[in-house]
C-alpha cells in the first residue's frame, strides 16, 4: 500500500463511529466540529492520484483528485457542515450516523479513480441513505425506504455488471475515465443505466418524490443534495458529449415542473423540481463542450445550495407544524416570517432571479445549448425555468406563507420559527445564495474549464426578467386556477405498482390455486398409491424376504450339523456320498455336450 493519505470520507465515518459514546455535554461540539473538519480536509487537498491500494489482482485509487472531483467535494462537504448545522438538535445520534455515512459515500464516489472503489461507495450510498427515510417513522416512510433500497440495488447490479464487461473487454483496466460515447458497447449501457438511474432520469425517476417527500425533515436536506448531484458528477465523468443526454435532460425539465406544478405537498413539490433542475446538468453533460460541462458543474454546485435551503424551509413548517401539504397550510407568515424569508431567497435562486445563484449557472448550459446551434435546447430549457418560477418561487411561499387559512387550531398554535440552529443554518445559505449570484469568481475559479462567461449581460437580464414578470403575471391572474387541491398525481411508477399488485394477485390466486389443486391430485392419485405401495413392500419384506433369509440360515445351521456329524466319525459316509453325487454331474455334462457337439 502507499503512503497514508487522509479521504475526508474517513473523517466522517470514524466521527460517526466515535458518535455514540461522546458525553452529552459534548455531543453538540462534536457534531459540528467532525464536518467541518472534513471539509477542511477537503480544501486541504492538492490535485493528483493518491490512497493507491493493491487488492487481489485489483489496484483500488480511493483519491483521484483534479478540478472535477474539486469542486463537487467542494460543495458536498459544505453541504454536510449545514446540513448538520440544520439538524444539531435532532437527539437520535443514528440519524446523524446514518446523514454522515450517506456523505461519506459520495465523497467517496466523486474521489473514486476506478469503477470498483465508485461502486463501493455508490452502494454505501444507498444503503446509508435509506435511513434518513425511515428515520420518520411512518407507514408511509417505510413503504417508500423500501422502494427506495429495491430501486438503487437494481441500478447498483446495471453498474456493477456493466464495471465486470468492462474488466474483461479491456483486460482488466478498471479506471474510471470516460467511455466511449459515440460508439458505446453494453458495458457502457449498463454503466450509464446506474448512473442515470441515480439522477432520477425519467421513467427512472418515481423513487424520488416518493422517498424524498416521506424523509425527516432534517433528513431530506441530505437526500436533495448528495445523491443526484454525485450522478450528475459520474456522467460528468464518464459520458460527456452523449446525445441521448440532451435529450433526456430537456425532457426532464419540463417533466419534473409539469409535476411540480400539479403537486399538493411541499416537499414533494420540491422533489419533483429536483429532477426538473438536475435535466439542466443531464443536458449540460450530453452538450459536451467546455461551457455546457462548466454549467453542469456550476448549476449542480448552486443548486445543492439552493435546494437545500428550500428543503430546509419547508422542513421547518413541517417541524414545528407536523404538516406539508398546502391545504393544511396557509397565513405562516405571522408566526414564521423568517423562515419565509429564507425560503423565498430559495425560490428566488432557484428561478434564476438575478443576483441570486440560479443566474450565473443555470444561463451557461442555456447559452451552450445556443452556442452548440441546438436551438429546440435553449428554448426548451428557457420554457422550464418558466415554470420554475410559477411553482417554487410562487406558488410554494405564498401557499404556505399568505394565502387562505387552511391551518387546524393545533396546527397554528404549534407553528413559531424553529430552534436557533435550523434559523442558522438557513440564514448561512441564504447569504452563499446571494453572494454566488453577485460576486461570480467565486464559484467560476472552482469550475474545471476556464470560465469565459459573462451573465450580467443587458440582454440576458431583459429576457430573464421579461421571463418572469410575464410568469408572475399569469401566476395571479390564474390563482384560483392553481389552487392545490388534496389529490394524487399519477406518475409514471403506476404502470410498475399496478403490475406489482396484478402478480401478487396472480401469485396469491390463480397460481396459489393451480399449486393447491396439483398438491391434491399428487396426494391422492401419487402419495396414495406411492404409500399402498409401501405397505405393500412391508408385507414382501417381513414375509418373502425375511422367509428366505430364515430359510437360508436354516440351511446353514443344517450343514453345520452334518460337518459336526463328520466330526464324530460319519466322514466316510458324506464322501462317499459327495463322490456319487459329482460323478452324477459329471456323466450328464459329458451327455449333454455330446448331444451339441452333434
Amino acid at each position: 500500500m502507499s503512503s497514508f493519505w487522509l479521504h475526508p470520507s474517513l473523517i466522517l465515518i470514524a466521527g460517526a463511529l466515535l458518535l455514540p459514546l461522546m458525553p452529552a455535554r459534548l455531543k453538540q461540539g462534536w457534531l459540528l466540529l467532525v464536518p467541518i473538519l472534513a471539509f477542511a480536509r477537503i480544501l486541504a487537498m492538492s490535485q493528483g492520484v493518491f490512497g493507491e491500494v493493491r487488492f487481489l489482482q485489483f489496484t483500488l485509487v480511493f483519491g483521484r483528485v483534479d478540478a472535477l472531483s474539486n469542486i463537487f467535494g467542494y460543495i458536498m462537504g459544505l453541504m454536510c457542515v449545514l446540513g448538520t448545522l440544520y439538524g444539531l438538535h435532532v437527539k437520535r445520534a443514528a440519524e446523524h450516523i446514518a446523514a454522515w455515512t450517506y456523505v461519506a459515500g459520495s465523497l467517496g464516489a466523486i474521489f473514486a479513480g476506478d469503477l470498483l472503489t465508485l461502486f463501493l461507495f455508490w452502494e454505501l450510498m444507498a444503503f446509508s441513505s435509506v435511513f434518513l427515510i425511515w428515520f420518520r417513522g411512518r407507514k408511509e416512510s417505510l413503504g417508500a425506504g423500501f422502494r427506495y433500497l429495491l430501486v438503487h440495488v437494481t441500478g447498483g447490479v446495471s453498474l456493477l455488471a456493466g464495471i465486470i464487461l468492462t474488466y474483461h473487454g479491456t483486460g482488466g483496466n478498471l479506471a474510471f475515465t470516460a467511455f466511449d460515447v459515440h460508439h458505446p458497447d453494453l458495458a457502457a449501457w449498463l454503466v450509464l443505466l446506474g448512473f442515470i438511474l441515480n439522477a432520477a432520469v425519467p421513467p427512472l425517476h418515481a423513487w424520488l418524490p416518493d422517498a424524498y417527500a416521506e424523509g425527516t425533515f432534517s433528513g431530506s436536506v441530505f437526500l436533495s443534495a448528495f445523491t443526484t448531484k454525485t450522478a450528475v458528477y459520474a456522467l460528468c465523468r464518464g459520458f460527456p458529449g452523449m446525445d441521448v443526454l440532451i435529450v433526456l435532460g430537456v425532457i426532464m425539465s419540463l417533466y419534473g415542473v409539469i409535476y411540480a406544478v400539479l403537486e399538493n405537498d411541499s416537499r414533494r413539490l420540491l422533489a419533483y423540481h429536483i429532477i426538473s433542475q438536475v435535466g439542466y446538468m443531464v443536458a449540460g453533460v450530453g452538450l459536451g463542450t467546455e461551457l455546457a460541462i462548466n454549467g453542469a458543474c456550476a448549476h449542480a454546485f448552486a443548486h445543492i445550495l439552493y435546494k437545500g435551503l428550500l428543503f430546509m424551509g419547508c422542513g421547518s413548517v413541517l417541524h414545528m407544524t407536523g404538516r406539508s401539504k398546502f391545504t393544511e397550510l396557509g397565513g405562516l407568515y405571522q408566526k414564521m416570517p423568517w423562515t419565509f424569508v429564507f425560503t423565498l431567497i430559495g425560490g428566488l435562486s432557484i428561478s434564476a432571479f438575478p443576483l441570486f445563484s440560479g443566474f450565473v449557472s443555470k444561463s451557461m448550459i442555456v447559452q451552450a445549448g445556443f452556442e452548440d446551434h441546438k436551438l429546440w435546447v435553449g428554448f426548451g430549457l428557457l420554457l422550464a425555468s418558466a415554470g420554475t418560477f410559477l411553482h417554487t418561487g410562487l406558488k410554494v411561499p405564498y401557499f404556505i406563507w399568505f394565502g387562505k387559512n387552511h391551518c387546524a387550531k393545533d396546527t397554528w398554535d404549534r407553528a413559531a420559527e424553529p430552534p436557533w440552529n435550523m434559523m442558522a443554518a438557513m440564514a448561512i445559505t441564504s447569504v452563499l445564495c446571494i453572494f454566488i449570484g453577485c460576486y461570480t469568481p467565486y464559484l467560476y475559479r472552482l469550475l474545471p474549464y476556464p470560465a469565459d462567461f459573462e451573465p450580467y449581460t443587458s440582454y440576458h437580464i431583459s429576457e430573464t426578467l421579461q421571463i418572469l414578470l410575464f410568469t408572475g403575471l399569469g401566476f395571479f391572474l390564474l390563482i384560483k386556477k392553481l389552487e392545490p387541491t388534496p389529490t394524487i398525481s399519477l406518475d409514471l411508477d403506476w404502470p410498475y405498482r399496478m403490475g406489482g399488485r396484478a402478480f401478487l394477485w396472480l401469485a396469491q390466486h390463480p397460481i396459489q390455486f393451480i399449486d393447491t389443486c396439483v398438491g391434491e391430485i399428487y396426494r391422492v392419485g401419487g402419495l396414495g398409491p406411492l404409500m399402498r405401495s409401501s405397505r405393500l413392500s412391508g408385507v414382501f419384506d417381513n414375509r418373502v424376504i425375511d422367509g428366505a433369509i430364515d430359510g437360508f440360515a436354516s440351511s446353514i445351521r443344517t450343514l453345520g450339523h452334518r460337518l459336526r456329524s463328520a466330526q464324530r466319525g460319519a466322514l466316510q459316509e458324506n464322501l462317499t456320498l459327495a463322490f456319487a453325487v459329482g460323478a452324477v454331474l459329471l456323466l450328464a455334462f459329458v451327455l449333454v455336450f455330446n448331444a451339441f457337439a452333434r
